[in-house]
Order: structure tokens, then C-alpha cells, then sequence
């Protein structure tokens, strides 16, 4: 890394896979940069709020500051006003792990969730993290809106999922994902079985007004024990319909504002069918 910017959104980054915090030879050998350039970046971050230091052993961790920026951002948009509800409700009904993914670009990042199983086997990662889109239900989901083409070039810019680093069953060639995408784009949403994590299945649709790019996904996930795909099936239905219902919602901008969580609950949306 040579640019100032570059080392620094480097350092931010790296640090956001190493919750425990990494030490200054670490951070500078991982990111290919001088020492002295690495401790000059983590303490311009730590006198902006951005990094502390562990003092016991010295490592360098991120605060909760960039977290409060998204999580602030999220607000002012109010996405999370209008999804929320529909998520809680959705969760309900299905009793599993429910989440929504926003599409920026040429990324699909989770950033609400609402959790429906309130014993047992739980599936909870961690929001904020980008889907990957070869292998994950909300990654086919969002592929199937677009044509071939631009799927399988999303793919192929992002990196096949493997399955030593995913699901046992994830895709290991692009013709095999582009298949899961086509059978997502014929019945409406995906359903995927280990493919994005051992024992977990999944299945999403896509939040998006008729004719117009897809917003986002909404998807459940849970383990495979009970979240069997007969299971899936008999929720697709729920799935549409809480889908439908954030897209009506959103109108046509990507970003929801607060007046539409109040027109939502205004607006005679039929609630989310339980099967």
C-alpha cells in the first residue's frame, strides 16, 4: 500500500477482522508498510477517536466510533424505521434468524436483523458484514434480478465462496452458480442448503418495485435440523409478502425516510401471511 488514504482505510479495515486487536509489527506486515508509517497512521486514528491501544500488551483496537457513524447513518435514512416491524413480524412467524441486506454498488451488506428462535439451535452473526454472492441465499436472491451476464461478472469480481472456507455445498464453479441463480430467478427466491455455512440453510428474496433494481434481499436463515427445505417452501409465501411490503414502503429511492415508516403503517399493507 503506498497512499496515505489507502494505508489508513488499510489499517481500518484489517483491524474490523481482528476484534482482539493486532500489535503495530502485525498491522505494518499485513498491509506491506513501514513501521514507522503504520505507527504514524494508528496514532493520528487514536487522537481522532477512531483506534485505541490496548495497554497491557499494546495492541491496537477499533472503538465503537465507526460503528456509531454507520449505525447513524442507518438512522437518518430510516431504513431501519420501516424494516424493522416487518422483520420482527417475519422472525416471528418463521422463528428463525431474519435479516435485511442493502445493495451498495457492487456489494450486499447485512444491516438489520430481527432473531425468532427463542430456544435451541440459534444462528446470530454479526451485521455489517457483505454477503458473498456465490454462495450465500441473499447473494442468489439479488444475482437472479440481474441478467447472466452481470451475475456471473459480480461473481467473478468478488471471488467464488469455497466450500473449505463456506458450506460443503457451496458452488464450486460459476456455471454451477449461475444455475442456482436461474432456478432463483424462476420461482421468486432462493434456497440454499450449506452452502454459506455447515449446518445452516437459507433461503431470501429480493426487495424491489416491479420493472425498477432491486433495493435489497430479505432473508431467513436457520439450521438445518429444523429449517429443512419443506420448511423453506411453506414460508415462501411469508417471504414474498414481507418483501413486497418493504418495496411498497420504499417507493422507488434506495434509501427510506422517515415519513415512509409512518405512510407504511398508514397504508393498508395486508400483514405477512402465516403459513
Amino acid at each position: 500500500m503506498s497512499g496515505v488514504l489507502e494505508r489508513t482505510l488499510g489499517i481500518l479495515e484489517l483491524l474490523t477482522r481482528h476484534g482482539e486487536g493486532l500489535e503495530l509489527a502485525a498491522i505494518a506486515d499485513s498491509l506491506n508498510m513501514p513501521r514507522s508509517a503504520a505507527h504514524r497512521l494508528l496514532t493520528d486514528l487514536t487522537r481522532c477517536g477512531y483506534v485505541r491501544q490496548v495497554r497491557d500488551h499494546g495492541d491496537y483496537i477499533l472503538t465503537t466510533k465507526l460503528v456509531s457513524m454507520g449505525l447513524t447513518f442507518l438512522s437518518n435514512t430510516g431504513i431501519v424505521d420501516v424494516a424493522q416491524p416487518l422483520l420482527d413480524q417475519l422472525a416471528l412467524v418463521s422463528g428463525e434468524l431474519v435479516r435485511l441486506s442493502v445493495i451498495d454498488g457492487d456489494r450486499l451488506t447485512w444491516v438489520a436483523r430481527a432473531q425468532g428462535a427463542r430456544q435451541g439451535l440459534r444462528y446470530d452473526p454479526d451485521m455489517g458484514s457483505d454477503a458473498r454472492l456465490s454462495c450465500s441465499s441473499s447473494g442468489w436472491a439479488w444475482l437472479s434480478c440481474l441478467s447472466d451476464d452481470e451475475a456471473l461478472a459480480l461473481v467473478a469480481r468478488q471471488g467464488l465462496g469455497s466450500p473449505s472456507d463456506y458450506g460443503p455445498q457451496a458452488p464450486a464453479s460459476l456455471q454451477t452458480v449461475l444455475s442456482a441463480v436461474q432456478e432463483t430467478r424462476r420461482q421468486g427466491f432462493s434456497v440454499t442448503e450449506e452452502t454459506y455455512t455447515a449446518g445452516l440453510n437459507a433461503m431470501a428474496a429480493p426487495i424491489r418495485l416491479q420493472g425498477q433494481a432491486p433495493l435489497g434481499v430479505i432473508s431467513i436463515a436457520g439450521p438445518s435440523v429444523r429449517f429443512t427445505r419443506e420448511r423453506m417452501h411453506s414460508l415462501s409465501e411469508a417471504l414474498l409478502n414481507t418483501a413486497a411490503q418493504m418495496a411498497a414502503a420504499s417507493g422507488a429511492s434506495p434509501f427510506l425516510s422517515k415519513s415512509a415508516a409512518r405512510a407504511l403503517a398508514a397504508s393498508g399493507i395486508p400483514p405477512i401471511y402465516a403459513p
